[in-house]
């Protein structure tokens, strides 16, 4: 092994270019591939910006080309020499009209065989290309993935701190709060018995920063929840934080479509418009049964509760005289996709989901097939047929139930499903924001309304009146900004007036005691003069994720947990010892 004594890396491997020819550069990296011709070898050096092919040849020293010989995959290289057109180019890489001819080589440390190779879209198994992550970040397309998270990264602290915001920490160790998923505790060794909160969100902090008088801030706040894991949800994520000083909706709303506009120009050069789309929480439920619906395809939700009002089959029949709806969706030209076997897939999907069914209308070239027609009258169906707008080669189908709400989320998953099954989802960027949030949600097995949002949420000024007295119609200033059917961020105006949060904490079963006990430092804060706030939270890693079109986070997080949230790489979670437990007072009990 040689060291770098008396060299200093003059370039990156990918930046060179034509112009470059002539120049003496000194390089380094690690080699992707050498290649022995006998009297010729060639190696491709890579680093983070690219690969170069480094040349010997007989002119080559012998010392220099004897360490060429014997490099392999994944050593590190230091590599000085002179930059010269290739005689044979290769138009698939950016540096592929140059090559290196060398004149001094260094090996600067050797590598092992990889348990697999370094190469994009690598078909090893995640599992093991976790536990070798530092491999597996060395692949071209991961650097490109993290290196664009960077970049997303400076453009949004850029564009804030030109628009006043201040970045403030807040602490990692914090107190346990009811946040809506499970807490990440940390026990203290000074207050035995005692635990901080990893924190799920700043959101009580910088509405304290708020009181203090910051105005307006920014935080690239790591947050952590200890929920069961998919694809776009980690334990630990980054949150683009802010909160905002003396506003209202349309501000909070105005500067964070400003913000994306930027962010995906600057970043991967993609013109988003600067205003976006907005659908009441209301409306995106009615037509599209989300309230993170995708938009990039059409296949809009229908009511046919009227249209078989009069129906005596019992599925459609009980729905209505239960107060429930009848809904549909139709899937243009699907009769061949969704054939018979695949709508039983879907069915098992609904039942899923919670519906007790599918009913289904195919548009043959033979006719009408139909899991319910023999129930119906002529006129029924073609009143049903009228309504889903169905011709042939479409495919009609219709979830039933007494509750509502399900209906509207079970055709909004099976949306999706078919959409997928058609291929027929168009590519770019669909954003949308979805406003005016229902303040309370009922819970079916307590039986009563429980908070939709945290508790320092403002209703709109219009729902004041009947807050206690038609809790169903409430609606809150919260918004969520939608892209492509994920949920890219959150966010609401908050409530400093101390006689409403009385209310607000009365109706959703809150004491004073208990409000105290749990927020009695932001209350205690709001008792000085607390200007009126909002903001929101932006999930980076899902911002960057749907840039790049990634299928998941875990692609654009450097170091991610599998499912289980373990992490392969350091082999954690782990156990500790007898006397870290000790110490804490802490004794585990076998599950």
């Amino acid at each position: 092994m040689e060291f770098m004594t008396g060299l200093k890396r003059t370039d990156y491997c990918g930046d060179l270019r034509i112009a470059d020819a002539g120049r003496k550069v000194t390089l380094c990296g690690w080699v992707q591939r050498q290649r022995d011709l006998g009297s010729l070898i060639f190696i491709d050096l890579r680093d983070r910006t690219g690969i170069i092919q480094l040349a010997f040849d007989e002119n080559t020293d012998k010392a220099v080309f004897e360490k060429a010989f014997s490099a392999r995959s994944e050593y590190v290289l230091a590599a000085v020499g002179t930059v010269r057109e290739r005689s044979a180019k290769n138009t698939d890489i950016p540096t592929g009209e140059i090559e290196i001819q060398v004149e001094e080589l260094r090996v600067l440390a050797k590598s092992e065989t990889p348990p697999f190779e370094i190469v994009e879209n690598c078909p090893t198994a995640e599992t093991t290309r976790l536990k070798y992550r530092y491999l597996d970040l060395r692949r071209p397309d991961l650097q490109k993935n993290i290196l664009l998270r960077n970049k997303v990264m400076k453009i949004t602290r850029d564009y804030f701190y030109e628009n006043g915001f201040i970045e403030i920490e807040t602490p990692m160790l914090m107190k346990s709060t009811p946040e809506g998923a499970r807490d990440f505790l940390v026990p203290s060794r000074l207050h035995n018995g005692s635990f901080y909160a990893l924190p799920q969100s700043p959101q009580l902090y910088k509405q304290i920063s708020m009181v203090a008088g910051f105005d307006r801030y920014i935080q690239l706040a790591r947050c952590f929840r200890d929920e069961d894991l998919r694809a776009d949800r980690q334990p630990e994520f980054t949150q683009i934080d802010l909160e905002m000083s003396f506003v209202d909706v349309e501000d909070v709303l105005d500067m964070i479509e400003k913000y994306i506009h930027r962010v995906f120009k600057e970043a991967i050069d993609v013109d988003v418009p600067e205003k976006l789309p907005r659908l009441t929480y209301t409306e995106a439920m009615e037509r599209y049964g989300s309230d993170k619906p995708d938009t990039r395809f059409d296949m809009e939700l229908y009511d046919l509760s009227e249209a078989v009002a009069s129906s005596e089959f019992v599925v459609f029949k009980s729905a209505i005289e239960a107060g429930g709806t009848v809904r549909g969706i139709t899937a243009k030209n699907a009769v061949k996709t969704l054939s018979r076997k695949e709508i039983d897939k879907l069915t098992e999907t609904a039942k899923g989901f919670g519906a007790k069914g599918l009913a289904w209308i195919r548009m043959t070239d033979d006719g009408i097939a139909s899991s319910f027609a023999k129930f119906m009258t002529e006129d029924e169906m073609a009143a049903i047929l009228k309504k889903a707008g169905a011709e042939k080669g479409d495919v009609v189908l219709i979830v039933a139930d007494r509750k509502k709400s399900l209906v509207l989320s079970v055709l909004g998953a099976l949306r999706c499903e078919v959409a997928k099954k058609l291929d027929i989802i168009k590519p770019g960027y669909n954003f949308l924001w979805i406003t005016e949030f229902p303040f309370f949600d009922w819970d079916e097995d307590a039986q009563q309304f429980v908070a939709m949002h945290h508790p320092f949420t403002s209703p709109l000024d219009e729902c004041l009146p009947y807050l206690e007295t038609d809790k169903a119609s409430v609606r809150a200033k919260a918004y969520d900004l939608v892209l492509n059917g994920i949920e890219l961020s959150s966010g609401s105006i908050r409530i400093t007036n101390s006689e409403l949060q009385d209310r607000m904490f009365a109706l959703l079963g809150l004491s004073k005691e208990e409000a105290n006990e749990k927020f009695g430092f932001l209350l205690g804060a709001f008792k000085y003069g607390a200007p009126p706030h909002g903001g929101m939270g932006i999930g980076l890693d899902r911002l960057v994720m749907q840039m790049i079109g990634a299928e998941s986070l875990r692609d654009v997080i450097a170091y991610p947990k599998l499912k289980d949230a373990t992490e392969p790489m350091t082999d954690c979670p782990s156990p500790v010892d007898k006397e870290q437990l000790d110490v804490l007072g802490i004794e585990i009990k076998q599950q």
